[in-house]
């Protein structure tokens, strides 16, 4: 499609569409056509949209994709069934904007991937930290070479005690993990991105359940330990081909100091940085110096993101998350829970 108006769904009509979605779509009228929405529970669909003039609603996904013919579809359920969605909409004629993690696992990206190539869709995913204004500066730094060779980063996505106290994040069954796939996973894509997406070696592990097993204070609402099925926190170590290393830690619940830290740092063998704060570390004319980014910081993250899928969607020149990245991240995501479970390195 060149330019014009995308005609969009929505499949999933939970707290991500109605928060996030649904309103960055309405604000982009002169682009897209929002078109439907599905949801087994229908009144919340209903409810949606009413709240957003969106013409139809369905409980079945695939009465919707038959029906409307979307040009894009927007997959918003719970991590269980993206894979399913994503890939009976690419089957159906649709574009693809998968909400994170990718899957439950790196077999049913792979199947997103293949049903992305054999429709000739576009297939992307919501990495939104990508799309920070922090992130875009230092990547800056790292394209123009400035950081030199990348050899080490820290990715951290911990909170003190922000057990998510909706939904089904605790499910393991629903969402086949816990931190690492919530919120660890930005941090891990975002840490790749810098890194221009090296070929991992192996990845050692270990996870975590000793704080959620009881009650407690929450910061993000309260949560039922008897039904907590999944890590409240896990560290790992991952090696890469070209000799590169990444650590990763990643909490709902953590006795640290702060609330919450979500932070990237990196380290190349000219300079090093922080993308939150942005900040460059090197040495110029015989001093050490600091380089802040004072005025990179935004808020409108989830907005560049879709932006950047429905250009990409109506020919415009836009970069979005590919679907062999989203398996690279998938694929390290799997190898942690396997290396913390066995407690051994696995090789990739």
């Amino acid at each position: 499609m060149k330019f014009g108006r995308l005609r969009v769904a929505l499949i999933g009509a939970g707290q991500i569409a109605e928060v996030t979605h649904l309103p960055v779509l309405s604000e982009m009228s002169d682009r897209v056509e929002l078109v439907g929405i599905a949801d087994p529970a229908v009144e919340r669909a209903v409810m949606l949209s009413s709240r957003f003039g969106i013409d139809n609603t369905f409980g079945d996904y695939n009465e919707m994709l038959s029906s409307l013919n979307p040009d894009a579809v927007f997959v918003c359920t719970p991590n269980k069934f993206h894979s399913a969605a994503t890939v009976s909409a690419l089957r159906s004629g649709s574009h693809v904007f998968c909400e994170k993690p990718p899957a439950i696992n790196a077999r049913e990206v792979q199947e997103m991937m293949v049903a992305s190539k054999e429709a000739g869709k576009i297939l992307s995913f919501n990495f939104h930290y990508r799309f920070r204004s922090e992130a875009i500066a230092i990547k800056k730094f790292v394209d123009s070479g400035d950081l030199g060779e990348i050899y080490f980063c820290e990715a951290t996505a911990l909170r003190r005690r922000g057990i998510p106290g909706w939904g089904s994040f605790t499910n393991k069954e629903i969402q086949g993990g816990g931190p690492l796939v919530d919120i660890g996973v930005h941090m891990l894509d975002l840490a790749l991105h810098m890194m221009r997406f090296p070929q991992p070696k192996s990845v050692t592990a270990s996870a975590y359940c000793k704080i959620a097993k009881r009650s407690g204070v929450g910061l993000m609402g309260g949560w039922d330990p008897e039904k907590y099925s999944i890590e409240d926190s896990a560290f790992g170590f991952v090696r890469f081909h070209n000799g590169a290393s990444l650590i990763l830690k990643t909490s709902f619940a953590l006795n640290m100091k702060d609330r919450s830290i979500m932070n990237l740092q990196i380290f190349g063998d000219r300079a090093g940085a922080t993308v939150f704060p942005p900040e460059v570390f090197a040495e110029s004319h015989g001093e050490l110096t600091n380089t802040a980014i004072p005025f990179a910081e935004s808020k409108d993250c989830y907005k560049r993101s879709v932006e950047s899928f429905i250009d990409s969607c109506l020919g415009k020149e836009s970069t979005i998350p590919t679907p062999e990245e989203a398996l690279a991240v998938q694929s390290i995501l799997d190898a942690f829970y396997l290396s913390a479970e066995n407690a051994s390195t696995v090789e990739l």
